[in-house]
């Protein structure tokens, strides 16, 4: 391997989270090789025994708190889970999605009595989270949600249908963004839970054929008067969901961010390997100027990603993280990683396009980071208005 080195945060210099990070490497060493991971894209999703080794081995619900059945972990424990993922390409396992952004929707908005019901099985993978949030015509727009979820006697009847839902064919556990009051705009929309178990009327599409992430399932959900007690509303108050939106979603487009750093790196580490290795005109590619400029430059970009990415997890930590933050280091790190991973393609030339390597899997991939989280045009109009 190469000697490339990037800045670790002081904030994960502790020997507990070392050993964390052993433990789940270790797991995902013993527990997946490139065979399972084959069959997962070959099936289009990952199947729900290993959300329940994964829940078992500890993965699944590590920052919640023991007195609702986690392990009492922080936000570090979560990145941990999330890099070792990414870096192993363990592809289409989304526990960023079940532990960073559904799970703490209910550790954070949900009342005690929602906490104690759902967060243990959450921890122990018996349950399986997605957020519906995306329709077919408002994406990146929440105000603009047709889902609506009506009051009906002691609770709710959910109406509309969601697209790009990831986890979406082996979820059991939605949150699910509507409106329980059309006429009041985003003071309208609320977030409810349907336990898909548990209901009728509620119906999965098919699972999107899409140009990369072949593992992760990624699906069409329709809501024909699903009807959900009034307790499966988030929290205790109707109309709160797109607060509840707003503050979490720096988060996940963090999250996002974090991604795009791991993914630089590890482009950056395959494609070192292979220039090194690989000759033309009788000499290694690496010894090319043009090589060395190349990755020089890149080098100095995922650098710079990586330090001001930590400085912005140093702020999720400490609750200061804010939304304009949040949008420059999803927009700016999600375009570099694709310059970067485009350009690692590039020097790995034609074996760079065969699938089989992990370039062509990384570029595949990481074309969706620029679009999901809400766009980057997205990110640009949030930045703009805090100018």
């Amino acid at each position: 391997m190469t000697a490339m080195t990037f800045p670790e945060p002081d904030y994960m210099a502790d020997e507990e989270i070392r050993m964390f990070h052993d433990s789940v490497g270790r797991f995902l060493d013993q527990n997946v090789d490139e065979k399972r991971v084959a069959k997962w894209r070959e099936d289009g999703q990952v199947e729900r025994e290993f959300w329940r080794e994964a829940g078992a081995a500890g993965l699944l619900g590590v920052s919640v708190p023991e007195a609702y059945g986690g392990h009492g972990g922080d936000f570090r424990h979560d990145l941990v889970v999330v890099d070792q993922i990414q870096r192993k390409g363990v592809e289409g396992f989304a526990a960023s999605l079940h532990n960073v952004i559904v799970t703490p929707y209910i550790q954070l908005h949900g009342t005690e009595e929602q906490k104690h019901r759902w967060l243990p099985g959450l921890v122990t993978g018996e349950r399986v989270a997605a957020i519906a949030m995306s329709e077919p015509g408002a994406g990146s727009d929440l105000q603009a949600i047709r889902t609506t979820a009506l009051k009906d006697g002691n609770g709710y009847r959910i109406n509309g249908s969601k697209t790009f839902i990831s986890n979406g064919q082996i979820a059991d556990f939605v949150v699910v963004v509507a409106k329980t009051d059309p006429a009041q705009g985003a003071r309208g929309i609320s977030l409810l839970v349907v336990e898909t178990g548990e209901v009728e009327g509620f119906r999965r599409g098919q699972n999107l054929d899409k140009i990369g992430n072949d593992a992760q399932d990624t699906s069409e959900l329709f809501f024909d008067d699903v009807w959900v007690p009034a307790q499966n509303l988030l929290g205790s108050e109707e109309g709160k969901g797109f607060l509840q939106l707003m503050a979490e979603l720096p988060r996940e487009r963090l999250l996002i961010a974090v991604n795009a750093v791991t993914t630089m790196e590890r482009a950056l580490t395959e494609t070192v390997d292979y220039v090194k290795q690989r000759k033309a005109f009788g000499q290694p590619i690496f010894d090319f100027q043009n090589t060395q400029f190349k990755l020089a430059e890149m080098y100095a970009k995922a650098r710079i990603a990586k330090t001001f990415v930590n400085d912005c997890t140093a702020k999720a930590i400490a609750g200061t993280l804010d939304n304009t933050t949040s949008a420059i280091a999803k927009m700016w790190a999600t375009d570099t990683e694709w310059e970067i991973v485009d350009q690692c393609l590039q020097l790995h030339g034609g074996y760079g396009y065969i699938n089989e390597y992990p370039i062509a899997q990384m570029f595949r991939n990481s074309r969706i980071s620029r679009i999901y989280g809400g766009s980057n045009e997205i990110m640009k109009v949030l930045i703009a208005r805090a100018l």
